[in-house]
């Protein structure tokens, strides 16, 4: 993201190394209306020199209003500077949130940074694609749905480090169009790349025979429970012993197989043992 940032919207953001992503949520009430897509504070953790906020938007049915508000409480909260970067797959919808927002404060006019297709290169290079994850990420979501773009990010990941790999398909899986995230499962089930994310869902345990010795159930009850353990890790979730203990425990595959999905799309980890 600051890649971007920089080099593409000319953003002037500290000159640091350090980048983690946050907790989505700014405020201490129960809420979900100050919850952005993605949250990034550049600097040491414990004292953070400038935020990113990542807001991905595939329509213009959003005020952009919520995007002065985000910038405002991520500002409050941390007390450094704040930059809104606003994906849109669609230019029209890059081209409505590109506006200033005029938040009705006497000398508050919120300038979100925005990037539509126009401003994202088709990334069909797979060297190229390696090189920058993060701009192959955007152009996944803004381009996907040519072939070659999506093929050229797969074949990146084959070569990424596995944990940084699948924080990145994850990126560009959420926060695709539908057509785009199932072209991406398509080209994903045919590689050798064991893919962590809602097409594990279905995935998991692939390649391997029903009916086989007790040792290679054991192999997929544990394969599976560290593909729960590493959704939550790449989605920033806290997993406590108690936890992390009866994840690993389970050797019930239909079990695991609901876990791995409640996973994406949980709160918290506690979220998986609820039936609601």
């Amino acid at each position: 993201m600051t890649e971007i940032l920089r080099d593409l919207m000319r953003v002037e953001l500290p000159d640091t190394p350090l980048i983690q992503e946050e907790d989505r949520t700014f405020n201490t009430r129960t809420s979900d209306d100050i919850e952005p897509d993605l949250v990034f504070t550049l600097g040491p953790k414990q004292s953070p020199v400038h935020v990113i906020i990542v807001e991905v938007q595939q329509d213009s049915n959003k005020d952009a209003r919520q995007f002065a508000r985000y910038a405002a409480a991520a500002w409050l909260m941390m007390k450094v500077d704040v930059t809104v970067l606003v994906v849109c797959p669609k230019q029209s919808v890059a081209d409505h949130y590109a506006k200033p927002v005029e938040s009705g404060l006497n000398g508050y006019r919120f300038q979100p940074q925005v990037v539509g297709p126009r401003d994202i290169p088709a990334v069909i290079d797979p060297l190229e694609a390696a090189a920058d994850l993060p701009l192959a990420v955007m152009s996944v979501m803004t381009h996907g749905r040519d072939r070659k773009v999506v093929e050229a990010f797969a074949t990146a990941l084959n070569n990424a480090p596995g944990e940084h790999a699948t924080k990145y398909y994850e990126y560009a899986y959420s926060m695709s169009m539908p057509d785009i995230q199932r072209l991406l499962e398509e080209i994903m089930a045919s590689t050798a790349w064991p893919v962590y994310s809602p097409f594990a869902r279905e995935h998991f345990g692939r390649g391997r025979e029903e009916g086989k010795a007790e040792g290679m159930a054991e192999g997929q009850a544990k394969e599976a429970a560290e593909s729960v353990l590493l959704v939550l890790r790449t989605r920033g979730l806290d997993i406590p012993d108690d936890t992390r203990t009866r994840i690993t425990a389970c050797t019930d595959l239909a079990q695991l197989h609901t876990w791995l999905i409640r996973a994406t799309t949980a709160h918290t980890s506690q979220d998986l043992f609820s039936e609601q």
